[in-house]
């Protein structure tokens, strides 16, 4: 039973195909639904591992990895098909990427990273999978939504960068105060 999280990053992990490929066909409804699965099961994992402390090593490189691969995919098919601005789509990877050299830097000299993802990427986490939704339930019933995607767009900047300009001062002052590991 405790490995029910990792099962289900596992389905998320394998919705990433159909989803793009669905975007990529046109198929906006089923691209929608089969993200939204994916959307419910993020935060499902999650609930559970905490619920019944079935927390484990991989489901905590799992998980995060099954949410960066699947918003950046889909952002940058997204993008691709002219359905999210580039502008957009730029924010949100040069986080991921960022974050991921950071930990990676962090990791290679200083140790393992302890952490748990802060309130603000949370946000930014939700708010780029309902912007994402509400791009293809747009694009699905053909509802023009130019006006408030955009603004919701700056939203997603808005916490993106803030998100990430969060994870450079945590990882900063983190790295400042640890003893640097012998290479």
């Amino acid at each position: 039973m405790r490995h029910i999280p990792n099962l289900i990053c596992l389905i998320r992990l394998a919705l990433i195909w159909p989803v793009a490929h669905a975007l990529h066909a046109g198929r906006y409804d089923l691209a929608l639904a089969l993200f939204v699965v994916a959307a419910i099961s993020d935060g499902l994992d999650g609930f559970l591992a905490k619920r019944f402390n079935w927390v484990s090593q991989l489901g905590k490189v799992l998980d995060p990895t099954a949410d960066k691969l699947l918003l950046v995919v889909v952002f940058v098919e997204s993008a691709w098909l002219g359905l999210v601005p580039w502008w957009v789509t730029a924010a949100a990877v040069a986080r991921d990427v960022m974050i991921a050299l950071g930990a990676l830097i962090y990791r290679l000299w200083f140790g393992p990273l302890r952490g748990r993802p802060t309130v603000i990427s949370k946000i930014n986490t939700a708010a780029q999978l309902l912007y994402l939704a509400g791009v293809m339930f747009a694009a699905a019933v053909r509802l023009p939504l130019a006006g408030e995607l955009r603004a919701f767009a700056l939203v997603v900047v808005a916490t993106t960068a803030l998100s990430g300009l969060h994870y450079v001062f945590t990882f900063t002052r983190r790295a400042w105060m640890a003893p640097a590991q012998a290479v």
